[in-house]
C-alpha cells in the first residue's frame, strides 16, 4: 500500500468556464444570478454577482457549493428539518437545505462544486446544472431528493 494517490483538480479555467457557462444560462432565464464555484476543499475559486442578483445570494451561492462539494451529492432538503438545522447549527451555516448546489464529479471524483442563488430553488439547479456541465467529462445526471 502506498502513502499517496493521484488526483484530480479542478483549475482556475475550467471554474471560469463553469461560471461563463452559468451567466449564459442565467441570463437565457432573464434571472440574475450569484455563482460560485470552489474546489474539493470547498477552497473558493470563482464566483459572480451578476447585475441586478440579490446581495445576500453571495453567502448562499457559496455554502450551497460547499455543501455540494462536502457531501458529494447535490444541495437541497435532506429529510427531517429538525436534522437539517442541528446540520446548519453543527457547521456553523456552511451546510445548507437550499437547493441550487451541485457536485463536479469527474471519473467518480468529486473534484469541486458550483453554488447558484437569487432565484427560484429550480432556476438556481438549473443554472447550476448549466454551468457543471460545461466542464469537460463532468456527471449531470443526477437524483434530487425534493
Amino acid at each position: 500500500m502506498t502513502d499517496t494517490y493521484a488526483s484530480l483538480k479542478l483549475t482556475h479555467a475550467a471554474a471560469l468556464k463553469a461560471i461563463a457557462a452559468g451567466i449564459a444560462k442565467a441570463t437565457a432565464m432573464n434571472q440574475p444570478q450569484c455563482i460560485t464555484v470552489v474546489d474539493d476543499g470547498c477552497n473558493l475559486l470563482a464566483a459572480v454577482r451578476m447585475d441586478g442578483a440579490r446581495i445576500v445570494s453571495i453567502d448562499s451561492s457559496h455554502h450551497k457549493a460547499v455543501t455540494a462539494a462536502s457531501s458529494r451529492v447535490p444541495s437541497g432538503p435532506r429529510g427531517e428539518p429538525t436534522l437539517e438545522l442541528k446540520l446548519a447549527i453543527t457547521t456553523r451555516g456552511r451546510n445548507i437545505s437550499l437547493k441550487g448546489g451541485v457536485p463536479i464529479i469527474i471519473d467518480g471524483v468529486c473534484v469541486g462544486a458550483v453554488g447558484v442563488g437569487s432565484g427560484t430553488g429550480e432556476q438556481d439547479r438549473e443554472v447550476a446544472l448549466a454551468a457543471v456541465a460545461a466542464i469537460e467529462g463532468a456527471k449531470t445526471d443526477f437524483v434530487f431528493q425534493d
